[in-house]
């Protein structure tokens, strides 16, 4: 790319006294949209390439999860009404010689999704709505010239953007949430459902920790066996090493809950989505795992879009690949910004602007460190079309 578009900067060091930090669990609507939707895209791109011999036009990332309803209980508890999943978007439904059966693929992507993250869901816990259409047809030709070899155009003029490295408090929400929706953690406390939401504030050294946690009805016998088990979530979360960080560490465990009154987070399926909450691609972490209003982000719904040419997903996975590698390449760094920008109609790998932002450990920033950063940023851009590969195979992490 032209060396001239990437621009390297110093980044103040001055430190933030106050942090807010949010995390969605597999379970919570807004993540299981995220899901559902990149793993409905995966599949897409997966057929295409056995039957057409590339990835195809598609953009399913209008996914919607309208809640269903629920009579949650000690002891059991019963779905009344299913939640529904309505896939929505563009994309070419035929493949060479096949219709692409997209319904089909549409219920078994949900399914599997159910299956593999929501331990306590019963059988026939959501219907799934397949609304997807086809794109405009000059779309096909572009998607054709990828396939033989020609750098895809960027489809639209967006932003991706990304920081390394995470800080403690980021560190201790992500570990949280990864802990408490475990299998070992599932495994030893059934109670605990995968739908958990993590908030934390930092206040200097000092931490406030909200936790909500759908907890399971029919694994719970009462409400002292409830209390019980919200008081295990605090001690276990307390003895993670990521919570050592920290001078005072105040942890609340579903706040809203009345205990006099008897009105606790209760579920049956371990999911808000069975009754009081509905979900939405583009509402949950962002790809770095996290919700960081504080910090660069980018507030485009990155699920279900195309990894062929759409720079709203593609950029964003740089951008982070970019600083996480310079991080932790240079040793002086102590911490990475980056923005990247694209052009509509132009190639994916000439972003119209790249810059990075470097903080330094100690010192100023030298002629050496501003080159080894602008080498790893163009690496990366070039090599922006091997993400389509990684992202058909599903081994990018994007939530």
């Amino acid at each position: 790319m032209a060396r001239d578009n990437i621009r390297i900067t110093a980044l103040s060091q001055t430190v933030d006294d106050v942090e807010i930090v949010e995390r969605k669990g597999k379970g919570h609507p807004d993540t299981m949209a995220d899901a559902m939707a990149e793993a409905f895209s995966r599949e897409l791109c997966r057929f295409y390439i056995e039957n057409a011999g590339f990835v195809q036009h598609h953009n399913v990332d209008k996914l919607l999860i309208a809640a269903g309803y629920s009579r949650p209980r000690f002891g059991g508890g019963d779905i009344v009404e299913p939640f529904d999943v309505y896939l929505s978007g563009r994309a070419s439904l035929r493949a060479g010689q096949l219709d692409v059966p997209a319904e089909q693929v549409a219920q078994r992507v949900v399914d599997d999704f159910i299956r593999s993250n929501l331990h306590a869901a019963p059988v026939g816990i959501a219907r799934v709505h397949c609304l997807v259409r086809p794109g405009a047809s000059d779309l096909v030709s572009l998607f054709q010239r990828a396939a033989e070899g020609e750098v895809p155009l960027a489809n639209d003029t967006s932003i991706g953007a990304a920081y390394a490295p995470l800080s403690p408090v980021e560190q201790l929400v992500l570990a949280t949430e990864r802990f408490l929706t475990s299998t070992g953690s599932i495994e030893l406390h059934p109670e605990r459902g995968e739908d958990v939401k993590i908030m934390a504030l930092r206040n200097g050294n000092a931490v406030q920790l909200t936790i909500a946690c759908a907890m399971i009805g029919r694994h719970l016998e009462n409400l002292d066996h409830y209390i019980a088990a919200k008081r295990a979530i605090e001690d276990q979360v307390r003895n993670l090493p990521q919570a050592r960080a920290f001078d005072q560490l105040n942890i609340a465990i579903n706040a809203a809950d009345d205990i006099k009154a008897g009105s606790v987070y209760l579920t049956v399926s371990g999911t808000s989505a069975e009754a009081g909450d509905d979900g939405q691609t583009g509402r949950g972490n962002r790809v770095n795992g996290l919700i960081v209003p504080m910090k660069p982000t980018s507030m485009e719904a990155i699920a279900g879009k195309n990894p062929v040419n759409h720079v709203g997903k593609l950029y964003n996975i740089v951008a982070q690949r970019i600083c996480d590698q310079v991080h932790a390449e240079l040793e002086e760094v102590a911490a990475v910004r980056c923005i990247l920008l694209s052009r509509i109609g132009q190639r994916i790998d000439r972003p119209a602007m790249a810059e990075l932002r470097l903080q330094m450990k100690s010192g100023e920033m030298t002629p050496g460190i501003q080159a080894a950063a602008r080498a790893t940023a163009e690496h990366m851009i070039e090599s922006v079309t091997a993400l389509t590969k990684e992202f058909t195979a599903g081994t990018v992490a994007i939530f």
